[in-house]
C-alpha cells in the first residue's frame, strides 16, 4: 500500500489479523467491527488535533479496542486452556524510549492502563501475573473478576480448540493438527501514532492464543516484538503468530531497517512480513508509522482489522483488501 503524504499527525490502529472470511461474516457484524475501528481511531484522533501528545492518542483508542467484545483484547479476551483469561499488553514512547509492559493479569480491566503506569510509575520495564496486579491494585487501576472477560463467542473458541487437540495436546504440536484454525494462534489490538510535538508511541494489548496453556507469553508485551517507537525511524504495533514475531523480533527489526538500511518504513514492513515470516510460515500483520506520519499497514493474512485518519483526513476503515473512507 503506498504511504500516504507528510502529516502533522496521525493516528493508526489494529483489531488482530488472521482467517477472516467475507462470505462467513454478516453485513450487520462487518458494520460493528467498522463502527468500533472508526470509533477508536476517532477518539485517538480528536487527542492529538487538541494538541494533546501521540501516548494519550494510543491510549485513547486502545481503550475503546479493549472495552468491546469484539477483539482479542480487554473484554473480548480469548479463553485459556483452564478456561479462564490471561491478559498481556506493552506501550512504549518515541522520543524517550520508555517502555511498560504487563503480562498474565486477570483481573485488570484495561491492560494497557496498567503498561502505562508500570512505565511511568515504576522502575521496570515488565511486571507479570500477581505482581503486576497488585501493582494494579497500589496504582487505584480498576480491578474486575476473571468472568468480565467470558464471552459466548470466544467459548465457542475454546471448545473447537479443545476438541482439536484431544490428540494433539502440546502447544507445539498444535499447527500439526487438521482441525486446528489458525486464527486461535493470533488475535490483539494496537495502536500508533505521531503528534504535533513530533513524538511516535505505539501500544499492543491482547487475550493471548486460544488454549494457551503453561503461562505462556506471546510477543504483544514484548518491546521489539509486538511492539516499538522510536522517533529516529518509528513505531509498530504487531498482531499475528506471537512465536514467530517473538523470534524474529519484527517490530524492532522494521525499525532498524529504516534506521539502518535508509528505507522506507512501508518497505521495511513489507520486507518483514510478507518476506521474512512468510517464508518460515509466521503469519499476521502490522501497523507501522515513520517520523513524517507515513502510514502502512502489511499483513499475510486474509484479512486485519485496520483504520487510520491523518491531520485534516477522514478515517478509513478496512477488514479485508479494500479501504472505506467514513467521515
Amino acid at each position: 500500500m503506498p504511504a500516504v503524504a507528510k502529516t502533522d499527525f496521525a493516528i493508526v490502529i489494529h483489531g488482530g489479523a488472521g482467517t477472516i472470511n467475507k462470505a462467513s461474516m454478516t453485513p450487520a457484524q462487518q458494520a460493528d467491527y467498522e463502527r468500533t475501528l472508526k470509533a477508536a481511531v476517532d477518539a485517538g484522533y480528536v487527542v492529538l488535533e487538541q494538541g494533546g501528545s501521540s501516548l494519550d492518542a494510543i491510549t485513547k483508542a486502545v481503550l475503546v479496542l479493549e472495552d468491546s467484545p469484539l477483539f482479542n483484547a480487554g473484554k473480548g479476551a480469548v479463553y485459556t486452556y483452564d478456561g479462564g483469561h490471561e491478559l498481556d499488553a506493552s506501550i512504549m514512547r518515541g522520543d524517550t524510549l520508555e517502555a511498560g509492559a504487563v503480562a498474565g493479569v486477570t483481573n485488570v480491566k484495561n491492560p494497557v492502563l496498567l503498561a502505562r503506569a508500570v512505565m511511568e510509575k515504576s522502575e521496570h520495564v515488565m511486571l507479570a501475573g500477581k505482581g503486576a496486579e497488585q501493582f494494579a491494585k497500589e496504582q487505584q487501576l480498576e480491578l474486575v473478576a476473571n468472568s468480565y472477560f467470558d464471552t459466548e463467542f470466544r467459548l465457542k473458541a475454546l471448545q473447537k480448540a479443545l476438541e482439536s487437540m484431544k490428540k494433539q495436546p502440546h502447544q507445539a504440536s498444535l499447527r500439526l493438527s487438521p482441525n486446528w484454525q489458525p486464527e486461535w494462534n493470533m488475535g490483539t489490538v494496537g495502536a500508533v501514532a505521531l503528534d504535533k510535538q513530533g513524538n511516535l508511541a505505539a501500544a499492543t494489548s491482547t487475550g493471548g492464543m486460544t488454549a494457551k496453556r503453561y503461562g505462556r507469553i506471546g510477543d504483544a508485551p514484548i518491546i521489539g516484538a509486538g511492539n516499538f517507537a522510536d522517533n529516529s525511524s518509528c513505531a509498530v504495533s504487531a498482531t499475528g503468530h506471537g512465536e514467530f514475531f517473538i523470534r524474529y523480533r519484527v517490530a524492532a527489526d522494521i525499525c532498524a531497517r529504516v534506521k539502518y538500511g535508509g528505507i522506507s518504513a512501508a518497505e521495511a514492513a513489507d520486507q518483514v512480513i510478507q518476506q521474512e515470516l512468510k517464508k518460515v510460515g509466521g503469519t499476521g500483520g502490522v501497523i507501522v508509522m515513520d517520523k513524517q506520519g507515513n502510514i502502512s499497514w502489511p499483513f499475510n493474512t486474509e484479512g486485519m482489522y485496520r483504520a487510520k485518519r491523518s491531520a485534516g483526513q477522514v478515517a478509513e476503515v478496512a477488514i479485508f483488501q479494500e479501504v472505506t473512507k467514513s467521515e
